[in-house]
């Protein structure tokens, strides 16, 4: 099958051919990206080309344009799909993918800026506008756990009508239920009503239910941030298992690590519209750019390498905070794995005893996660200042923190109930020379290999 109505090209079926084609689509869009191209060359399971969906704001206004639309396809006519109305805005423009069998496609961008839309389009939940989507795959889509449940029919019942809607016959479910019911782990409440279950329980069978349909393509939006921690690694160790047998993903995440792990390639798009397509690296480093710098409420304490006048204690002021390289030469980004100090200058009006620094550092890339927590105090260091500039220095010999986007708290207390001064945000960022998108931290590390017959060994340092 080459090309199918938009009325019915979303009925997917395993091996089947699909293409969604709406005319009066906007310029076309430029050829996929070479990023976004499978370094494997395998099978295309899915392309998407210029897609466009506009919805909008008002619905009284949105049922009216329903209606004529209805009226306008019945009577054979062709409507003007590529134009905005009155109170409509696009929330996809002219997007573009591929997805070949075996790779993770990441999707980031702010809220709004289509990517559960452009989901729901390729999962054939909504219709686009404009644009081509071809599919060969058979698709489950992860958009919402559970949504799909009858609170009145038990977890057994709800297995078998969730996976029938996934396309699974009854035998076949029979044969999987077992697997499921392991998986999601909730015991002999699977003949309970739904109703009676937490959120987490219904997360933990929705999810179940689309990994065990042997999918082809699985629409992951945001749902690996539910349940405990044990339950989300158990859902990563499978989706692993998935993609080693060829299974592929879009997944939806706000985290940063979730995005550099997992995914192949990455997309990150702006109100709609597709601003950057590459590795899931350099796609971060834009998205994390992009989104540190438009929220004004991280416009905290602009103190990076500029002197400020503020008003701390009347024994001290915090007047400058910067970052210095082993060298002692300023820096505008800390490097991972590298050393780096942190440089609070002050100004002390008489002298101090018993002064402790705490830097409080928090992981703008991953909802302001804190990561670490650092105390002169704790380390047995608190520090004697006398009178005048003072440069209290924090030393790190090895930068542990993976790239991304940062912001400090910093304290200057003392006896470790008197606050002399604190900057609430100095934000800074750390890029990586090596590749370490994979790890959580840094670890310094030496490698060798020693033959124990000749007791001699040799080394390669990292």
């Amino acid at each position: 099958m080459d090309r199918v109505p938009v009325g019915d090209a979303f009925r997917y079926r395993t091996g089947e051919f699909l293409m969604i084609t709406v005319t009066e689509s906007p310029q076309q869009a430029p050829g996929t990206p070479e990023a976004l191209q499978s370094p494997r060359k395998s099978e295309l399971l899915l392309s998407v080309d210029g897609l466009s969906k506009k919805f909008c704001r008002s619905l009284k206004r949105s049922l009216f344009y329903g209606l004529r639309d209805i009226a306008t396809e019945s009577l054979g006519r062709k409507r003007k799909s590529g134009e905005l109305r009155t109170g409509e805005f696009w929330a996809l423009k002219n997007v573009s993918l591929t997805l070949h069998r075996g790779e993770s496609l990441g999707l980031v961008g702010p809220n709004g800026a289509g990517k559960s839309t452009l989901l729901r389009v390729i999962s054939g939940l909504i219709k686009p506008d404009t644009g081509v989507v071809r599919v060969r795959a058979q698709v489950a889509p992860l958009i919402a756990l559970g949504a799909g449940f009858s609170p009145v029919l038990t977890g057994r019942e709800n297995i078998y009508v969730n996976m029938s809607i996934l396309g699974l016959a009854k035998k076949t479910i029979a044969e999987r239920f077992a697997e499921v019911l392991d998986f999601a782990e909730i015991g002999d409440a699977i003949d309970a009503p739904v109703q009676t279950y937490s959120s987490g329980m219904v997360a933990r069978l929705g999810f179940a239910c689309a990994v065990f349909a042997n999918a082809d393509i699985l629409l992951i939006d945001e749902v690996l941030a539910v349940g405990d921690m044990k339950f989300r690694m158990k859902c990563y160790r499978r989706l692993a298992r998935l993609r080693e047998e060829g299974t592929s993903f879009i997944l939806v995440s706000h985290n940063a690590q979730t995005i550099l792990s997992v995914c192949d390639s990455a997309l990150y798009l702006s109100a709609g519209e597709l601003v950057l397509a590459d590795e899931p690296r350099a796609v971060m480093s834009r998205y994390e750019a992009d989104l540190l710098y438009s929220k004004p409420s991280l416009e905290v304490e602009p103190l990076r390498g500029q002197n400020e006048t503020r008003s701390g204690s009347e024994e001290l002021n915090v007047t400058r905070v910067y970052v210095k390289d082993g060298h002692g030469n300023p820096l505008e980004s800390l490097v991972t794995g590298e050393t780096a100090t942190l440089c609070v200058v002050s100004k002390v009006r008489k002298e101090l005893k018993d002064v402790d620094m705490i830097v409080a550092i928090s992981n703008l890339s991953s909802d302001g996660e804190r990561v670490l927590h650092l105390s002169s105090q704790y380390d047995a260091q608190t520090m004697n200042l006398n009178a005048g500039e003072v440069e209290i220095q924090l030393r790190l010999p090895h930068c542990g923190l993976m790239p991304g986007w940062y912001s400090a708290k910093i304290a200057i207390t003392q006896n470790s109930i008197r606050v002399l001064d604190v900057v609430e945000s100095f934000r800074f960022r750390i890029s990586s020379e090596q590749n370490a998108e994979n790890n959580m931290f840094y670890q310094p590390r030496t490698w060798q290999a020693v033959n124990l017959q000749q007791e001699s060994k040799w080394d390669v340092s990292s």
